[in-house]
C-alpha cells in the first residue's frame, strides 16, 4: 500500500473515529459482558464451565464461605460491595419434590392426606437456601441471594450476608438499615 492509499483509508474510517461513535462503544462496561454471557447458558463455553463448577461444588459441604462471588456482577446488583462487613455463602438444596416425614410412609389418617411422595414444597428452593444459610451463621443477616448453578440432583445458591455488628457496616448510611434489631432473621419471614 502506498502512502496515498493509507491517507484514503484513514479518510474512510475517520466518520467512526469519532468521540461520539466510541461513546456508544464504551458504555457497555465488564459487568454488562458478565452479564450477556450469563444469558446464554446453552452456549459451549457455559456448560463446559457449568459442568466444571458443579463437580467442584460437590466436593465442598453443603453450606460453606465462598471467598468471592461467582457473579460478581449479579451480586453488585442484589447489594453487595467488595468490602469488609459484606460475606458471600454458598449452599446446595437438592432438586424435586419433598417426601413426608412419615414412618414406613405411614401417615395414619383420611385417604386425602395419604400422600408421602409428590408434595411440592412451600417455599421456593432459593427461600430454602437463604433460610438454610440463616440457620447456619446466625449471627449475619442475609441480605439477598442468587442461583449459580444446578445438575441432575442439586440447586446452587449463594447468598449475601452481612454482619450488623462490623463498623464499616453500622457507619455506612446506605447499609446500616440492616443493623435495627427488627430485620433479624428477615430470610425465615419471606423479607
Amino acid at each position: 500500500m502506498h502512502l496515498a492509499d493509507d491517507r484514503l483509508l484513514w479518510f474512510s474510517i475517520r466518520p467512526f473515529a469519532s468521540n461520539a461513535w466510541w461513546g456508544v462503544v464504551a458504555e457497555m462496561g465488564a459487568y454488562k459482558y458478565m452479564q450477556e454471557i450469563w444469558r446464554k447458558k446453552q452456549s459451549e463455553v457455559m456448560r463446559f464451565l457449568q459442568r466444571l463448577r458443579c463437580w467442584y461444588f460437590r466436593q465442598l459441604n453443603r453450606v460453606h464461605r465462598a471467598p468471592r462471588p461467582t457473579r460478581p456482577d449479579k451480586a453488585r446488583r442484589l447489594g453487595y460491595k467488595a468490602k469488609q462487613g459484606f460475606v458471600i455463602y454458598r449452599t446446595r438444596i437438592r432438586r424435586g419434590c419433598r417426601k413426608r416425614q412419615v414412618p414406613k410412609g405411614a401417615t395414619y389418617g383420611k385417604p386425602r392426606n395419604h400422600g408421602v411422595n409428590q408434595l411440592k414444597p412451600t417455599r421456593n428452593h432459593q427461600a430454602i437456601a437463604e433460610g438454610r444459610v440463616g440457620k447456619r451463621v446466625k449471627a449475619l443477616i442475609v441480605l439477598n441471594s442468587y442461583w449459580v448453578a444446578q445438575d441432575a440432583t442439586y440447586k446452587y445458591f449463594e447468598i449475601i450476608c452481612v454482619d450488623p455488628f462490623h463498623k464499616a457496616i453500622r457507619r455506612d448510611p446506605r447499609m446500616n438499615w440492616v443493623c435495627k434489631p427488627v430485620h433479624k432473621h428477615r430470610e425465615q419471614r419471606g423479607l
